[in-house]
């Protein structure tokens, strides 16, 4: 006789391994992790084939390597001519299905730019530049147009910038309206290629946008051309495109408004020559103001003593004659919630340049100061014969003077109560600890310039390792440029061809047909060593000719 026990296990042992067998083999899938994908989909067959001639078909028919997905297929893929009825594109499995809604025209050669629209599923790989290409007759267009786009400003190839041409008899009546028909993107290099083009004359354009729509229709976008007509009756190469921000002709305030702590804030979308600004109204408030223009001359800040209002009226000028008028309406018996606060004239380690004073600036304009409150140490020891006395030019500045000692380290406390502001607001405690950097630490450079032309006027600007502009100075001859006490690091230095003398690199404009001023990168990167006096010969090069 068999043992029920026995015969209980067997059964549950099958089941077991069923169970093992069926999930187990349900839980196989994808093995996790490994390189990601960077590869686009691959096109592997096209029904009509690329480049046929005497197309006659109603449909195109391209099937890809992957399945992939259309990203914003109506502003990406252009059909060049254009059609008034546009085609509708179909994803089936693999396959991308272009179905013709409109006639083609008779001995056409025609050019489909699918842009950055083809994209793999999982990843979102752009096939780039991608273009299918046919004649309705017997003859395939087969000119071309390359060349590389760079930034006006870094001298740096702009990659994935939009370059588009318009037949020159549709130049002005579509560029800045209407997306071309006829575009590339530019490679990680800046180089751009326009193939399959009919013979004529062209106008060229760059076109880098935050958010791509193919059309010049925003300040912050950069745009380039070229002021030169293309004759194209065989292949052209070399182009050459500078990418530029173009100022706004006309003055718009892009904001205005009170603040959380009760300053009035303008930012302006250009900058201006010389601002100023006057208050209309309350009458009498003008010359209780405080005002602040930035260094950029594109945004104002206006502190009133009397905040008893409830409107105020603006008059901006620029070289003194008015621009705009800004009215803006407030509670008069609004409050404003301010907290007076610090920053200091110390590096990003805590270290204040040798042989300077400490530079204490405040959120707000500064009435008064409590030279007893304000505690300065050196090793925990107090200091004494430090002074601190307010900076002429600035309202929220305080300089404190004292001697510091290099390599030493110091804290500086500001007891509540310290610093009161023009609305009677005073400080909470508040301080920062901070080294006095040693001399050894900085460098002095000369800039042995030679200038190819004195009758012209050049800008020679540094730069750190940041790219940021250090220092900038005007030179018309031959000189020296010195540069006392820099830190030690890595420098570049540009120079700005200064046509109009300003002292300052200008922008160009696409309407009056003008080209930025040209600017040559010296393409030596300059290293200073610590307690070190380095000089480097800068031989400006002669402005090249921008066609």
């Amino acid at each position: 006789m068999l043992n029920p026990k026995s015969v209980i296990f067997s059964k549950n042992f099958f089941f077991i391994l069923v169970a093992l067998i069926v999930f187990g083999c349900a839980s196989i899938q994808k093995p996790m992790g490994g390189p990601r994908d960077l590869t686009p989909p691959k096109l592997l067959k096209a029904t009509p084939e690329n480049m046929t001639r005497n197309f006659a078909a109603k449909e195109i028919k391209l099937e890809f390597d992957e399945f992939f997905k259309l990203s914003n297929q109506y502003q990406e893929i252009s059909i060049s001519p254009a059609q008034e009825k546009p085609a509708e594109y179909k994803i089936d499995r693999k396959n991308l299905i272009i179905d013709f809604k409109d006639t083609l025209q008779k001995n056409t050669t025609y050019v489909i730019n699918f842009g950055k629209a083809i994209q793999d599923v999982n990843e979102s790989n752009v096939l780039p530049n991608f273009t299918y290409v046919f004649s309705t007759g017997p003859h395939i267009d087969s000119l071309s147009m390359s060349g590389t786009v760079i930034n006006s400003i870094t001298q740096e190839k702009e990659k994935e910038a939009t370059v588009m041409i318009f037949p020159i008899r549709q130049d002005s009546l579509l560029f800045g309206k209407k997306k071309p028909t006829i575009f590339a993107t530019t490679d990680s290099s800046g180089n751009f290629s326009l193939n399959n083009l009919h013979d004529g004359e062209y106008k060229i354009y760059a076109l880098k946008e935050p958010s791509p729509n193919k059309i010049f229709d925003n300040d912050k976008e950069l745009i380039a051309f070229s002021n030169k007509t293309i004759n194209l009756t065989k292949d052209t190469s070399n182009i050459k495109l500078s990418l530029f921000q173009q100022i706004p002709e006309k003055f718009r305030l892009m904001e205005k408004k009170f603040t959380p702590d009760g300053i009035f804030s303008m930012i302006f979308n250009k900058r201006l020559e010389n601002p100023s600004i006057k208050v209309v109204y309350p009458p009498a408030f003008d010359s209780q103001k405080i005002l602040e223009i930035s260094k950029t001359k594109d945004t104002a800040l206006i502190y009133m003593r009397n905040m008893d209002f409830d409107s105020l009226r603006v008059a901006i000028l620029d070289n003194n004659k008015p621009i705009d008028t800004v009215y803006q309406l407030k509670g008069r018996k609004e409050s404003f919630a301010r907290n007076l606060n610090f920053k200091y004239s110390i590096n990003r380690d805590n270290k204040l340049k040798p042989n300077t004073d400490l530079r204490i600036t405040s959120n707000l304009p500064i009435a008064s100061f409590e030279p007893g409150l304000i505690v300065l140490m050196q090793d925990s020891a107090s200091l004494t014969n430090f002074t601190i006395q307010k900076d002429t030019a600035n309202t929220r500045n305080l300089f404190l003077k004292y001697r510091f000692k290099p390599g030493g380290r110091y804290q500086l406390l500001l007891n509540e109560a310290a610093v009161t502001d023009i609305y009677g607001d005073k400080n909470k405690r508040a301080g920062i600890s901070f080294e006095a950097d040693k001399p050894e630490n900085y460098s002095m450079l000369t800039l042995k310039v030679s200038v190819p032309d004195t009758s012209k006027r050049y800008v020679v600007e540094l730069l750190d390792e940041q790219k940021v502009l250090m220092r900038s100075d005007p030179v018309s001859k031959s000189t020296s440029v010195i540069y006392k006490n820099f830190l030690t690091g890595k420098y570049k230095v540009r120079v700005i061809y200064d046509s109009n003398r300003n002292g300052r690199w200008d922008s160009g404009n696409v309407r009056r047909k003008t080209q930025p001023e040209n600017i040559w990168l010296y393409e030596k990167e300059i290293t200073l060593r610590p307690n070190w006096e380095a000089e480097e010969p800068i031989d400006i090069p002669r402005e090249p000719v921008i066609p």
